[in-house]
């Protein structure tokens, strides 16, 4: 078992504290706030696009969760790989309970190996399948997670 600890901080800036005025803009604090992440609600609720949203936090962490998995299967079956990017993609409706949730993910990974690799698509496909089904994050969540590699 472990633990991991993250925590918000916000102060209210506005002169009122109504629903139109109050500010969303927090913090993200992590490691006893040796980092912290500009954050905000998303705008469609008022909140400030220049800050990450929980909803993109979210999808970040599944994309994260997946490529540190999926690069630990690479290591140990000795296929080197150079670079990864994921373009993520969270969806966020009404789920099947009336309530409005992030009802699915598509990651969206482009993964390019070092020469002489010899990966091949069933092998790559492979491998994020056992990523998928080894991250920690989509293994916690009930939202719809789907590897859509790229490239």
């Amino acid at each position: 078992m472990s633990q991991h600890h993250a925590g918000v901080r916000w102060k209210r800036t506005s002169a009122d504290f109504t629903y139109a005025s109050y500010n969303r803009a927090h913090e993200m604090v992590f490691k006893n706030g040796d980092i912290v992440l500009a954050a905000s609600a998303t705008p469609a609720y008022k909140g400030d696009a220049g800050r990450v949203d929980p909803e993109e936090a979210f999808v970040a962490s599944l994309s994260s969760c997946h490529m540190l998995t999926f690069l630990a299967i690479c290591a140990m079956k000795k296929h080197t790989v150079e670079s990864y990017d994921d373009a993520a993609v969270g969806t966020m409706e009404k789920g099947a309970n009336g309530k409005m949730q992030i009802t699915r993910v598509v990651l969206h990974p482009n993964v390019r190996f070092a020469d002489g690799a010899n990966v091949t698509a069933e092998m790559l496909a492979d491998f994020h399948h056992q990523a998928h089904e080894g991250c920690f994050i989509a293994n916690s969540v009930t939202t719809d997670v789907t590897v859509a590699p790229r490239g």
